[in-house]
């Protein structure tokens, strides 16, 4: 495993107002709203973690021209900073976060993107090749920021990102460890993926995988 030394550049990167937080990369101050109805609607560290990195390491994981999926893409930044840097990005989530997901990334990368991101519901599961066949829906990329937490559908999760990646797909997953679910998670992913660490500060890490067959 390659792990390199991760600046944690996203506390600097942050201005908070009332109501809203400003944060900066890829050149861009970039407007984020919450929600405080639901935990997807709400910024987590891990999303702080995978936009610091895609935006340092732009050699490593090139965007450009990319398609992108984002899996439970929360309040929007990771698909955002993903557009910003070239990709043409699909950010899914559960129907309840989508309004609040889809007003924050069209506020800020409407007239700054070559390719305007689309907005999806996508609900993690077995049955994705009746309703996303993998004939039509390819990716470059899968990327994901704490989407494993104290939830029930773990074992969906890990599905859909196997079913999303196909040959010539590279998943990029950034996890805080919190607790005994993210290590059997963690253990289960390196067990479907080729799997290498492409970031680490202290808890928080940022795998990347690719398929096994």
């Amino acid at each position: 495993m390659r792990k390199k030394n991760m600046i944690p550049a996203w506390v600097s990167s942050i201005q908070s107002t009332f109501g809203k937080d400003v944060y900066h990369y890829v050149g861009q101050d970039i407007v984020i709203y919450e929600s405080i109805d639901s935990y997807g609607a709400v910024m987590w560290p891990a999303a702080l973690a995978l936009c610091s990195f895609l935006d340092n390491n732009r050699d490593e994981v090139n965007l450009q021209g990319k398609e992108v999926l984002e899996l439970g893409a929360g309040t929007g930044l990771v698909t955002i900073v993903a557009s910003l840097l070239g990709a043409s990005v699909t950010s899914t989530d559960l129907p309840e976060v989508l309004s609040n997901l889809r007003a924050n990334v069209m506020r800020n990368t409407r007239k700054h993107c070559r390719h305007t991101p689309q907005v999806e519901v996508l609900s993690w599961g077995y049955d994705l090749e009746r309703t996303h066949p993998t004939s039509i829906y390819r990716y470059d990329y899968i990327l994901a920021a704490d989407v494993v937490y104290h939830h029930d559908f773990l074992d969906e999760l890990l599905a859909t990102m196997k079913h999303f990646c196909l040959p010539g797909t590279t998943v990029i997953w950034a996890n805080k460890v919190r607790m005994e679910n993210d290590l059997t998670f963690t253990g289960n992913f390196k067990k479907a993926f080729h799997t290498s660490l492409l970031a680490e500060d202290g808890d928080m890490k940022i795998f990347m995988g690719t398929c096994r067959h």
